[in-house]
């Protein structure tokens, strides 16, 4: 509900919902939602926003009689804009438009594992990946348990979400052990906790895994939530967090023909502060040389951010059983897994980020 339109020299004032608020007159006009400058069937802007006066205000303006809109008349246009009291709402206060629902931030002593767990039956009904989703949301990561044991149910899946990203390792992929492949995650040692693709400047947002045939002992997979760690940093040791959001690290991918390398923060933030994605791959970081005093930072924050993923606190540990897919937000959350012996056989996928928040928005959880 709207109330309490005042008009003042460069923008109205006015109660959205019973919070006062104030918006621009070049904002509103720039925002108008009539045919002329808005196409609502493909939401893009038709205006020509260069051609607009800077100092444009409406003629007059008024709230309709339910209070439900704000009606403007605007010198440039031959019909009146509305502005829904929904819409009004939520711009109502100033913002990137990014936001998603704010994590549950867990470690190994707060998470329960059942919570994690989702039937792969559950996500082919009338709600589809909703539930799925809905974890990913608050933990970061799910076990899709009594998945079919191939591909077709990866991609399924991964459709379901968004679409199989292809990257060097191609789209849909199956490994096991191979000492021939130039990358740590086919070898059967331990694999500490890290996020995939610190070597491209658009990492996957998602990536599923699973697993196929285990008959060995050993590979444990780890989950790490990284959002709990920045948090630990930022209320414990700001400058660490501080030298880890503003420097950057190179991760490089060298093998098999190709060199990939990106550099970004391990910790990235939005403009308002908010964690944006995590980085983290030991591994895969280049060798780098910063001023001494940057280098002995970067030292500092990264040896404090991997003993931290590394201390068992901070770790769910499963073995996944055949059947049993691990979906993870890559953008959050660490994976590892422990050394084992014998046969461990997996499949998986990676999505891209924006398709993946496309999909918690159409959920409606955002």
């Amino acid at each position: 509900m709207l109330d309490h339109l005042v008009l003042g020299d460069t923008g109205l004032s006015l109660s959205v919902n019973g919070a006062d608020t104030r918006f621009d007159y070049f904002w509103l006009r720039d925002n108008a939602r009539d045919p002329v400058s808005f196409d609502s069937r493909s939401h893009q802007r038709e205006l020509f926003t260069a051609a607009l006066d800077p100092a444009i205000r409406p003629i007059s303006a008024k709230l309709k009689s339910d209070a439900s809109a704000l009606v403007l008349d605007w010198p440039d246009l031959d019909v009146q804009a509305e502005y829904d009291a929904a819409f009004l709402a939520e711009f109502a206060v100033p913002g990137d438009g990014m936001h998603l629902p704010a994590p549950q931030l867990w470690e190994r002593a707060t998470l329960d594992h059942d919570a994690v767990r989702v039937p792969f039956d559950a996500l082919t009904g009338d709600d589809g990946v909703t539930p799925l989703m809905e974890r990913l949301v608050s933990y970061g990561f799910a076990v899709v348990t009594g998945t079919p044991r191939n591909l077709d149910a990866v991609e399924e899946l991964s459709n379901d979400i968004g679409y199989v990203r292809q990257t060097i390792f191609g789209g849909l992929f199956e490994f096991e052990a191979n000492e021939d492949m130039a990358d740590s995650a086919y070898t059967p040692k331990e694999l500490r906790p890290h996020t995939d693709g610190t070597y491209s400047h658009d990492a996957p947002g998602v990536q599923l895994l699973l697993c196929v045939d285990y008959n060995a002992q050993g590979g444990e997979s780890i989950m790490v939530d990284g959002a709990r760690i920045a948090a630990a940093l930022k209320a414990e040791a700001p400058t660490i967090y501080d030298d880890l959001t503003r420097i950057g690290v190179t991760g490089i991918y060298k093998g098999d023909g190709v060199v990939l390398r990106a550099n970004r923060p391990v910790l990235r933030c939005h403009a308002d502060g908010r964690l944006a994605q995590v980085t983290f791959n030991n591994y895969d970081r280049d060798t780098m040389r910063l001023p001494d005093r940057d280098m002995r930072a970067l030292y500092a924050g990264i040896c404090r951010f991997d003993q931290m993923a590394n201390d068992p606190a901070m770790q769910w540990r499963y073995t996944l059983q055949p059947g049993d897919m691990l979906v993870f937000d890559n953008w959050r959350v660490l994976h590892g897994r422990g050394a084992f012996s014998g046969m461990r056989k997996m499949a998986g996928s990676y999505i891209n980020r924006e398709d993946f928040e496309s999909r918690i928005r159409s959920c409606g959880l955002a």
